[in-house]
C-alpha cells in the first residue's frame, strides 16, 4: 500500500491557503441573507501549555461545517482570535518573571502555529486578541456606555476574595467554595468594587432563553442561576424600646424581608439578619455588642458555600432586639446568623421553623418556638389546630393557626394574605432573583484599565472618547498587592491626572476589568476588526450578525454566555446591534477524556507510575493492582495527549477525522491511540485507491450491473454524508464514506465518475488529502471552491427490498421483492410461501396487512 506523504502534503496546502487567502470572507452583496452564515468557535485562552487534543474537537467540527457550507454556495464568516487578558496570563508571567505582554504574545504565536497546522479554514485577516490596545479601546468604550446608562456603579461590598490570586471574584467564579482558577479556598472580604447591574436585565435574560436553539441543559443552568421566584416583600417594625440609640424612630427601623411563602407569616417566630446587614450595628443592644462583634468576625472568614451548607451546625447570635410581626402583633427576637446571605433577597429573613428546614435546625439549636401554620390534611380531617410540632414540613397544604385564613389551601392562602398585607400597607407582591449584580473589577494589572477618574469636586468622571484607549502603563512590578488595591495604584505618574470635567486634580480608577470583559463582545469585533471609528460598522453588523452557530464547552454555560447576553442586550437597547441575542444556535462539544488508573481507595495514579503486566495494571512503586478508568486529562495524571505529536506521527487529517469519528460531537469520549491508527489506515487506503483512478477513469472495466450497484451506493453516500454533515453528525458521515471507499478499493481501476464525488466529500473532513487528490485529478485551484456533489433521489432507493412475513405478529418467512411493489402483490407472494402455508393451513385468515417495502402480517384464528 502506497504511503500517504502527509508530512509534505499538509504544509504544502497550508501555504497555498495562506498565500491565496482561500478563506477570506467579505460582505459580498450578491449573497442574499439566507445564504450567509456566521460560524464561531469559543476562542481560546492562550496558555503556556499550548493546544491539547480537546481544542481541535470543536474547531474541527466547525471547520467541516464551514467547508461544507462554502461548497453549498454560502458566504461563510469563520474567524479566530485569542482571549488574552486576565488572571491566568498574569499568574504565569509572575511565575516566569517575564512581563505578561511578552508571555501572552509568545503563547499566542504558539497557539496560532498549532491551529494553522491542523488546516482550519479561518479568515486569519480578522484575528484579534482581547489584550490588544486597538481591541480593548472598544471594551472600555462599551463600559462607558454601561456607566452612562446607570448599569455600572461603585460600591464597597463584601465579595469573594481569593488569597492566592489576591483579587475579588464574581459569584460565578467560585466553585464549591474554591477559586475556579487556582482552587484556593475563597474567603469574604469587604472592599471597594465596580459592579455591573446585570439584575436590571434578569427578566429578559430569562424570558429570551425560550427562543434560543441551545441545549436544554444549558438553558436550564441559566434559568437556575437567574433563579426567578414570586412572593411578597413584607416590612417588620423594630420595637424601638429595645434599640440602644434613643434617637431612632420606629418608621426608620423597618426590617424588610422577601418571602415566597407569605401564607406562613403567622408562623414567624424569629427574624434573622445576615452578618453584613446594615441594621445589625443600629439595632444591637449594648449587652450584646461584644458577642455580636465576635460573631461578625467569625462569619467574615467563611465562604458563602460554607455558610449555606445544609449539613453544617447552625450558628448565630441574638441582637438583643425584637421586631413586631405585622399580621398578629407578636414580638419576635431578631437574630444574626451566617446562613442568611446579604446577596440574596434583602439580606434578612422571617424564620418559620415549622416549614423551613434551615429555620427548623436553627430553632432546635437555640430552643426557639415553633408554630405550625400549614397542615398536610384538609379541614375536617383533623383537629384544624396543632399544638406541638415534631417535624418540619415544607410542603403545601391547608392554613392553620392563621386567623381568618384558616382552612385555605396554600395557593389561595398565598394570594389572599398577600392582598391583605398590601391593603394594610406593610407588604406588596414582588418578584425576586437569585442572580446578583456582577462584581466587575479586579485588583490586578493584566486587564483593561477602567476609563474613569475620581475627582473630589465632580465625583466619578468618564474619560472622553478621544482619550481611549486608556493604556496600561509600563511597570516594573505587576504582582498583586493583596491589600485590596491594584498594582496600578502605586504608579503615581499614571494615577494622578487632571479631571476631564473641571480641570482640577483627580485620580484614575486603579481596578481593572475581569477576563470576561473582552470575551463579552469579541464576536462583534470580528465583523470589522480594523475599524478605528466604531467597534463595528453598522452595515457589517447587519450583513453578518447574529452568530448562526456557536460551538464550545459546556463549562461556559453560565459565566461567558450569560455575560455576553447581558452586554449584547445593552448594545441592542442602545441601537448598536441588530438582534436582542448574540448566538442563535449553541452546540457544546463533549469532552475528550483519557484512561487513568485507580487504586482501591479511588485515588488516581499518574500514568508514568503505572505498568501493564499479565495480571493487568499495577502501580510501579507499590505493586498494587489498579483499575483502568476514564477520567479528564490532566497534567498531574500525565495522561494529556499532545496534538503536535499526533500531527507529526499521523498527520493533521488523521487527527481531524479520528476526533470526529470517535462518537457524536456532544458526547464525551475517551481517547484511543488504536482508534487513531485505524483512521490513519483508512486515509492510507484512500490515498492508495486514488492511485487507481486515471484521468479518464475505468468505467469500461466494470460490468453494467456492477456500475449500477456502485452508482447507487455513491448516491446513497452523497445523501447520507450531506445530511449528516448538515446536522453535525460527523461520525456517521465518516462511517458511510468508509463503506463506500472500501467498495472502490476492491476495484482494479476506479471510474472517475465514482471517485471524484468522494474526493469532494472527503475534502471537508480531511482537507489536505482532499486538495491533493483533487489536484491529481487534474483540477486547478482549491477544492473548497468546487460545488458539493448532488444526488439523484431515485438512485438512493433500493431496487430490491426484503419483506418480512408475520403470522399473528411472529416472523415466519422472508422474501425479496422489487422496491415499490404494491400491497396486493406482496400479499399474494407471501400467501404462496411454503413456510406460510404451513402456519396458515387449516386456519381461518382473519386479516392480512401489507406495509409496502417492509412487511406482510397475516392474522389467523
Amino acid at each position: 500500500m502506497a504511503k500517504y506523504p502527509f508530512d509534505s502534503i499538509e504544509p504544502k496546502w497550508q501555504r497555498y491557503w495562506e498565500e491565496h487567502k482561500s478563506f477570506k470572507a467579505s460582505e459580498d452583496p450578491a449573497y442574499p441573507k439566507e445564504k450567509r452564515r456566521y460560524v464561531l468557535d469559543m476562542f481560546p485562552y492562550p496558555s503556556a501549555n499550548g493546544l491539547h487534543v480537546g481544542h481541535p474537537e470543536g474547531y474541527t467540527a466547525t471547520d467541516i461545517y464551514c467547508r461544507y457550507l462554502r461548497m453549498k454556495g454560502f458566504n461563510v464568516l469563520h474567524p479566530m482570535g485569542f482571549d488574552s487578558f486576565g488572571l491566568p496570563a498574569e499568574n504565569y508571567a509572575i511565575k516566569m518573571g517575564v512581563h505578561p505582554a511578552k508571555t501572552t504574545a509568545d503563547n499566542i504565536n504558539r497557539f496560532r502555529e498549532q491551529i494553522k497546522s491542523l488546516g482550519f479554514s479561518y479568515d486569519w485577516d480578522r484575528e484579534l486578541a482581547t489584550s490588544g490596545e486597538d481591541y480593548y479601546k472598544w471594551t472600555q468604550w462599551i463600559f462607558l456606555k454601561l456607566f452612562e446608562k446607570g448599569l455600572a456603579y461603585e460600591a464597597e461590598s463584601p465579595i469573594n476574595w481569593c488569597p492566592s490570586c489576591k483579587t475579588g471574584l464574581a459569584n460565578e467564579e467560585v466553585v464549591d467554595g474554591l477559586c475556579e482558577r487556582c482552587k484556593t479556598k475563597v474567603v469574604r472580604r469587604r472592599i471597594r468594587q465596580w459592579i455591573l447591574k446585570i439584575t436590571a436585565y434578569a427578566e429578559r435574560l430569562l424570558a429570551d432563553l425560550d427562543g434560543l436553539d441551545w441545549p436544554e441543559p444549558v438553558k436550564q443552568m441559566q434559568r437556575n442561576w437567574i433563579g426567578r421566584s414570586e412572593g411578597a416583600n413584607v416590612s417588620f417594625k423594630i420595637d424601638v424600646q429595645d434599640v440602644p440609640s434613643s434617637g431612632e424612630k420606629a418608621e426608620d427601623l423597618l426590617l424588610e424581608i422577601y418571602t415566597t411563602r407569605p401564607d406562613t407569616l403567622f408562623g414567624v417566630t424569629y427574624m434573622v439578619l445576615a452578618p453584613e446587614h446594615p441594621l445589625v450595628e443600629r439595632i444591637t443592644t449594648v449587652e450584646q455588642k461584644q458577642a455580636v462583634a465576635a460573631y461578625l468576625d467569625a462569619a467574615a472568614r467563611k465562604s458563602d458555600l460554607e455558610r449555606t451548607d445544609l449539613a453544617k451546625e447552625k450558628t448565630g447570635v441574638f441582637s438583643g432586639t425584637y421586631a413586631i410581626n405585622p399580621v398578629n402583633g407578636e414580638r419576635i427576637p431578631v437574630w444574626i446568623a451566617d446562613y442568611v446571605l446579604i446577596s440574596y433577597g434583602t439580606g434578612a429573613i422571617m424564620a418559620v421553623p415549622a416549614h423551613d428546614e434551615r429555620d427548623w435546625e436553627f430553632a432546635r439549636v437555640f430552643k426557639l418556638p415553633v408554630v405550625q401554620v400549614v397542615s398536610p390534611v384538609p379541614p375536617g380531617e383533623g383537629s384544624g389546630k396543632v399544638e406541638e410540632v415534631s417535624a418540619c414540613t415544607a410542603a403545601s397544604g391547608w392554613a392553620v393557626n392563621s386567623g381568618a385564613f384558616n382552612g385555605l389551601p396554600t395557593g389561595e392562602a398565598k394570594a389572599k394574605i398577600t392582598a391583605w398585607i398590601e391593603e394594610r400597607g406593610f407588604g406588596k407582591r414582588a418578584v425576586n432573583y437569585k442572580l446578583r449584580d456582577w462584581i466587575f473589577s479586579r485588583q490586578r494589572y493584566w486587564g483593561e484599565p477602567i476609563p474613569l477618574v475620581h475627582c473630589e469636586k465632580c465625583g466619578i468622571v468618564p474619560l472622553p472618547e478621544p482619550e481611549l484607549p486608556l493604556k496600561l502603563p509600563e511597570v516594573q512590578s505587576y504582582a498583586p498587592t493583596g491589600t485590596g488595591e491594584s498594582p496600578l495604584a502605586g504608579i503615581e505618574g499614571w494615577v494622578n491626572v487632571t479631571c476631564p470635567s473641571c480641570g482640577g486634580p483627580a485620580k484614575r480608577e486603579t481596578n481593572t476589568m475581569p477576563q470576561w470583559a473582552g470575551s463579552c463582545w469579541y464576536y462583534l469585533r470580528y465583523l470589522d476588526p480594523r475599524n478605528d471609528r466604531a467597534f463595528a460598522a453598522k452595515d457589517k453588523i447587519d450583513y453578518w450578525a447574529p452568530v448562526d452557530l456557536y460551538v464550545g464547552g459546556v463549562e461556559h454555560a453560565v459565566l461567558h454566555l450569560l455575560y455576553s447576553r447581558f452586554w449584547h442586550k445593552v448594545l441592542y437597547d442602545l441601537g448598536l446591534v441588530n438582534s436582542s441575542e448574540p448566538f442563535i444556535r449553541l452546540v457544546n462539544q463533549g469532552m475528550i477524556t483519557s484512561f487513568a488508573y485507580q487504586r482501591k481507595d479511588k485515588i488516581l495514579v499518574p500514568a508514568d507510575r503505572v505498568e501493564k503486566t499479565s495480571k493487568g495494571f499495577v502501580e510501579k512503586d507499590t505493586g498494587e493492582e489498579l483499575t483502568e478508568v476514564i477520567a479528564k486529562m490532566s497534567k498531574s495524571l500525565k495522561n494529556i495527549i499532545n496534538p503536535d505529536e499526533i500531527v507529526r506521527d499521523y498527520g493533521a487529517d488523521s487527527l481531524r477525522v479520528y476526533e470526529m469519528f470517535m462518537g457524536p460531537l456532544e458526547v464525551s469520549k475517551p481517547w484511543s491511540t488504536a482508534g487513531l491508527i485505524g483512521v490513519s489506515r483508512f486515509l492510507e487506503r484512500i490515498w492508495t485507491t486514488g492511485e487507481k483512478c486515471g484521468a479518464r477513469g475505468g468505467e469500461e472495466e466494470l460490468s453494467g450491473e456492477e456500475m449500477d450497484r456502485l452508482t447507487r451506493l455513491l448516491h446513497k453516500t452523497i445523501k447520507k454524508v450531506s445530511g449528516d454533515t448538515e446536522t453535525l453528525n460527523f461520525n456517521t458521515a465518516i462511517s458511510q464514506m468508509m463503506i463506500y471507499s472500501n467498495e472502490l478499493a476492491k476495484l482494479a481501476a476506479v471510474p472517475r465518475s465514482l471517485w471524484e464525488p468522494l474526493v469532494l466529500m472527503l475534502s471537508v473532513y480531511a482537507p489536505h488529502l482532499g486538495e491533493e487528490l483533487w489536484e491529481k485529478l487534474g483540477h486547478a485551484g482549491t477544492v473548497s471552491a468546487s460545488p458539493w456533489p448532488s444526488w439523484d433521489e431515485k438512485l438512493t432507493r433500493e431496487s430490491e427490498v426484503t419483506i418480512v412475513v408475520q403470522v399473528n405478529g411472529k416472523i415466519r418467512e422472508k422474501f425479496t421483492a422489487p422496491a415499490g411493489s404494491s400491497g396486493e402483490e406482496l400479499k399474494k407472494t407471501a400467501a404462496a410461501l411454503p413456510g406460510i402455508v404451513k402456519w396458515t393451513e387449516g386456519k381461518t385468515v382473519v386479516k392480512v396487512i401489507a406495509v409496502p417495502d417492509k412487511l406482510v402480517n397475516i392474522v389467523v384464528s
